[in-house]
């Protein structure tokens, strides 16, 4: 009834999955990817199919395949498509209750002269190689709580109630520190893998080198090459957020995050209940931080095995909050004393933020809950930067000409912001837009026209769209009963315009075996230019990076 009368997207859905009993939970995750998959949820076109074989297990591809290319694959790309996502669903009789929870599997794609091969691996995680052993579910993830080993005592199963393990299922994306690759989730835990034969080389700890308990998937980079990310630490006196800053250089072979430092920490407005984020935005000089009211109760996920509940049990949307945007000086550290605030919103990947004529300019895909019918789409906040005693109050700061956006000063330290769409209403025919991406070598943090993701009229995405910041106007690509990952955007060499290059998207299919590929279209015109057909299933991941050998 949710998913129905709500029309709400994934991402939207997991937020409201909260409220279900734990027995309701089990039920709905093997039926929400079956009955409900069968209708879209933001037009009114019904009979899309069924999408449960995109959630489905499969059997890991070692060694490099080759595969079957139609259509022309340019041959100046050089390099790999690295993707990671879940791929392992059950051990033994025993199934995750979430998308989220399955064992990490990780994905190249190796383009060179205008071929394709293809090869995947299981992460060789603590959490993996345990379940393994025991054919059953042995460490705990986001949705599934893991029930106490039956051959030990009584004694010894309560006791085990009181455990709390954090899962290092490192199942989000690739992500770059000091020239290696790692896989990551946002527990604290994160694996240094080979990215051409994807085999687990390290596992590593953020905990050991700076003081925080996690890590988000979605760091950022300065041209050097230094990182940003953030992270929660949980003390005596409660969580705090934490700005981190990772060098772009090793000290020597067996260094990884050796340097990093936590540029500064920011205390949630409730610290036994902070805001879960899944990333953050970066301007040339500030980190931008959006403190959200979809809310982590922290007393809930620490008794969670002692009442048998899973983390995702203690997390929850409070509509009554306000969102915060807190920006942080990426040389100083320090926090900037004006708070940016607008109505409760959701948001969980960021498109791009950069400074223009004294303001900050940050676009993301929202979801707004107190928006009935609402999907993610793309919008933009203005914030004002030069902030003073004599800024005046209750009037629009926002003096860009071509910007509906609006930020009214409240007082000397707190400003009101409403957004601007970055789309026209036809955006809403194709279900919203998530998975953004842009030209990042080029633009980010820098001013940009164009920006990509996947369309949303289904649980996953089905389309892939094209979005012209100017005009508004938007390309698509989109078949029948294929299913596009996010798109990543290659720059062509010698590129003058900021679309000049390519998309990579992998397409799967729930309606017939063996039939993914490697789509590549021109990121000028959007059309197909080639792609190279992979025979083996390969279940809906998350995000992924190209890691260029030219």
């Amino acid at each position: 009834l949710i998913y129905y009368k709500n029309k709400i997207n994934i991402f939207q859905f997991i937020i409201h999955y909260q409220s279900f009993g734990t027995s309701r939970k089990s039920q709905f995750a093997v039926w929400i990817f079956t009955a409900a998959a069968r209708k879209t949820y933001f037009t009114k076109v019904h009979g899309l199919p069924n999408i449960s074989p995109l959630v489905s297990s499969v059997e890991e591809t070692p060694e490099p395949i080759p595969t079957t290319v139609k259509g022309t694959i340019p041959t100046w790309i050089h390099g790999s498509l690295l993707r990671n996502g879940p791929g392992k669903f059950k051990f033994g009789n025993q199934h995750y209750n979430h998308w989220f929870d399955g064992m990490a599997l990780m994905h190249r794609f190796q383009i060179e002269d205008g071929q394709v091969t293809y090869r995947s691996r299981f992460l060789r995680s603590d959490s993996y190689k345990q379940n393994s052993e025991r054919n059953r579910i042995i460490v705990s993830e986001f949705g599934t709580l893991a029930l106490p080993d039956p051959c030990k005592n009584f004694f010894q199963r309560f006791l085990s109630r009181f455990e709390i393990k954090p899962t290092d299922n490192a199942s989000v994306n690739f992500v770059k520190y000091k020239g290696d690759y790692y896989v990551s989730t946002e527990t604290n835990y994160i694996h240094r893998v080979d990215p051409d034969t994807l085999e687990s080389k390290q596992k590593v700890d953020w905990s050991k080198f700076i003081a925080v308990n996690g890590a988000t998937a979605h760091p950022h980079f300065d041209p050097d090459g230094t990182a940003y990310n953030m992270g929660n630490s949980y003390r005596n006196k409660g969580a705090f957020y934490n700005i981190i800053r990772v060098p772009p250089e090793r000290d020597g072979p067996e260094d990884n995050l050796e340097g990093a430092k936590i540029l500064c920490s920011i205390a949630p407005r409730d610290k036994s209940k902070p805001s879960y984020y899944h990333s953050f935005g970066m301007s040339e000089n500030y980190v931008v931080f959006i403190e959200q009211p979809i809310k982590m109760d922290l007393f809930k996920i620490v008794t969670g095995r002692l009442t048998g509940k899973s983390l995702n049990e203690g997390v929850y949307w409070d509509p009554n909050q306000e969102t915060t945007f807190h920006l942080i000086d990426k040389q100083t550290g320090k926090e900037m004393p004006v708070k940016y605030h607008a109505k409760a919103l959701s948001t969980f990947h960021q498109i791009n933020a950069f400074e223009q004529n004294g303001f900050l300019l940050d676009g993301q895909a929202i979801n707004n809950f107190l928006v009935r019918q609402d999907r993610p789409l793309p919008r933009r906040f203005v914030l004002p930067l030069n902030i003073s005693s004599e800024t005046p109050l209750e009037q629009n700061l926002n003096t860009r000409p071509d910007s509906t956006a609006t930020a009214v000063c409240r007082t000397k330290n707190q400003v009101f912001c409403t957004f601007e769409d970055l789309h026209g209403e036809d955006l809403k025919d194709y279900g919203g837009l998530e998975f953004p991406h842009i030209n990042y070598a080029r633009y980010n943090t820098k001013p940009y026209k164009y920006y990509y993701g996947c369309g949303f009229r289904h649980l996953v995405g089905d389309s892939l769209i094209k979005m012209d910041l100017e005009s508004k106007k938007f390309k698509v690509w989109r078949q029948p009963d294929l299913y596009p990952s996010e798109p990543v955007f290659i720059l062509s060499p010698n590129a003058e315009k900021e679309d000049d290059g390519v998309i990579l998207s992998v397409i799967i299919t729930p309606v017939k075996d063996k039939s993914t590929f490697l789509l590549v279209l021109d990121a000028k015109t959007f059309e197909e230019l080639g792609r190279a057909e992979v025979p083996v299933n390969i279940p809906y991941g998350f995000h992924g990076v190209f890691n260029s050998s030219a």
